[in-house]
């Protein structure tokens, strides 16, 4: 009896949460080695799964560079990295489309409906809702870095995702765009800036970075060196001081973008934590890293 009151205690905290964000999209970003294990995924489907249910709009937005990175192993190329993001040549590029496009996201799609939900993947082959233009960068002297076929995204069809969303159906977009000067040309994006631009043009309540870190750390090694809650200027800082670096560096900028355009809160938390999404957002303590806006009150993770 003790252990079904205790559930039912968890279902009331739940409660207060599934009441405030009811038909408010939540952007969930999923990269990292987490893709790479079964069982986190199949947690992570049924936590989406759950949301939808309970009257969230869950979108999913996803990398998935340790697969991509093997394919082109398996190819015999080498793969290469400029300040965080992969560099892409056409051979890459073909790679990337398969692999990413396709492959994952037409299999993450496929999870939520075995699990029993409803879910579109959203790619070259069925919709395309990403488009944008090469991604230019300057090295330390001004001059522009050659990445290749990388793009960012300057504009989102947020009128298709909102649509699916509305019909109980997860949209499911991998970071790839479509060149939007009518080329044609495609482009791949960093997964973490995808989920930037989608949860800007959707006005999403929250932005969710699933990954295999559990958040912002002092020490980068140190699991328990987490950081529970930064304001953008605190991050801003620990960038300078270069406590974040390397492949956190797009993603705390990311976040810190999307908390100019509106979006109300971003975790970056461990997908490999079992249910982690839905502690994140339905119980008063986080389990990850929360960034909010400069006088802001931190909220324990939620």
């Amino acid at each position: 009896m003790q252990q079904a009151i205790e559930k039912a205690d968890v279902l009331i905290e739940a409660l207060r949460w599934i009441r405030t964000f009811r038909g408010k999209i939540t952007v969930i970003k999923l990269g990292g080695s987490v893709m790479e294990e079964q069982r986190a995924m199949t947690h992570l489907l049924l936590d989406i799964l759950f949301m939808e249910t309970v009257g969230m709009q869950p979108v999913v937005v996803h990398g998935g560079g340790a697969a991509i990175s093997r394919a082109m192993q398996k190819a015999g190329i080498q793969p290469r990295f400029v300040r965080g993001r992969r560099y892409t040549d056409e051979e890459t590029l073909k790679i990337v489309e398969e692999v990413l496009a396709y492959e994952i996201n037409e299999s993450l799609a496929r999870g939520i409906e075995e699990l029993g939900g409803r879910a579109q993947a959203l790619n070259f082959r069925t919709k395309n809702v990403l488009f944008g233009r090469k991604l230019v960068l300057h090295d330390e002297n001004g001059e522009p870095v050659d990445l290749g076929y990388v793009g960012e995204v300057t504009r989102v069809d947020a009128d298709t995702i909102k649509e699916l969303c509305n019909q109980g159906v997860v949209p499911v977009i991998p970071s790839m765009c479509l060149a939007e000067d009518g080329s044609g040309v495609k482009l791949n994006v960093n997964a973490d800036t995808a989920a930037t631009a989608v949860a800007q043009a959707v006005k999403a309540e929250k932005l969710v970075f699933l990954s295999d870190v559990n958040g912002v750390r002092l020490r980068k090694d140190d699991p328990n060196s987490l950081i529970h809650s930064l304001t953008a200027e605190q991050a801003r800082e620990l960038i300078r001081q270069g406590v974040i670096d390397a492949g956190m560096i797009p993603k705390v900028e990311a976040c810190l973008e999307t908390l100019k355009h509106g979006v109300n809160k971003i975790h970056i938390i461990d997908g490999r934590l079992r249910h982690s999404l839905l502690l994140e957002v339905y119980t008063t303590t986080g389990v990850g890293t929360e960034i909010i806006r400069d006088g802001t009150t931190p909220s324990n993770g939620t």
